[in-house]
């Protein structure tokens, strides 16, 4: 499937393009200058959800062909999570390129449709290597090979296509695995090793602790006099002889 992104150069910074209802953006690789443009927000949004980050798109830019570019990073607002700028990477279609792709799971492992249990997927994503040419926007995983708790799913069990090698991460790296279901007693014991601290019986022995250092302290200062009364009570004893 092509993809294609229409934009126009830019001379204003970002808060005056999204005011227009724009996207600032910036545009650079394959050693030409990078340059600064906006795209319509409704149209990228919509192309991206579509595209992702692993699928070439066509730039147009003030009608002009620029060539295939990969979203290679995009900022949002942390409040509303809207897009606050984009960057989109030119790609040489000679070259061997690198690029983020999505992995897709596919099926029911049959291991969980019989004995229950939870799907656990530790990547959802891999860096692949490829030509431009080769590049693809997922990766299907099929899950069918888990037929049991032991099987796993590794890196170097995932089936490519032609002309894609995984860059990272490793070859023994887990993909996905079977968990079978937690047991009641399992569920329990997680339970009661989770039990929230009574704080009222914290409290308390706090309480009974610091009474007990008032009665210490309290206590010095009675030995201390009663100690002084018997010392000068001997001296007077000694006066009187």
């Amino acid at each position: 499937m092509s993809y294609q992104l229409m934009a126009t150069k830019r001379a204003v910074k970002g808060p005056k393009t999204r005011l227009q209802g724009l996207v600032p953006a910036v545009v650079y690789g394959t050693g030409k200058d990078s340059l600064s443009i906006s795209v319509n927000y409704a149209e990228f949004s919509k192309l991206y959800k579509a595209a992702g980050e692993a699928s070439l798109i066509d730039l147009s830019l003030d009608g002009q062909n620029e060539g295939k570019v990969l979203v290679q990073d995009i900022q949002y607002n942390p409040v509303n999570d809207k897009i606050l700028h984009v960057d989109l990477r030119r790609i040489d279609m000679t070259k061997p390129m690198k690029a983020t792709v999505e992995l897709r799971f596919v099926g029911e492992a049959p291991i969980i449709k019989a004995s229950g249990g939870t799907l656990v997927a530790s990547l959802q994503a891999v860096e692949v290597e490829c030509l431009p040419k080769d590049l693809v926007s997922h990766l299907d995983i099929d899950l069918s090979c888990l037929t049991t708790y032991e099987d796993v799913i590794k890196v170097k069990n995932l089936v490519l296509p032609s002309g894609i090698t995984i860059h990272s991460p490793h070859s023994e790296a887990l993909v996905a695995k079977a968990m079978r279901a937690l047991t009641e007693e399992e569920i329990k014991a997680m339970e009661a090793a989770t039990e929230p601290v009574d704080l009222s019986k914290i409290e308390v022995a706090g309480k009974k602790k610091e009474e007990a250092e008032e009665a210490t302290a309290e206590g010095a200062p009675a030995k201390a006099e009663e100690k002084s009364s018997s010392a000068k009570a001997t001296e007077d004893k000694k006066e009187k002889k």
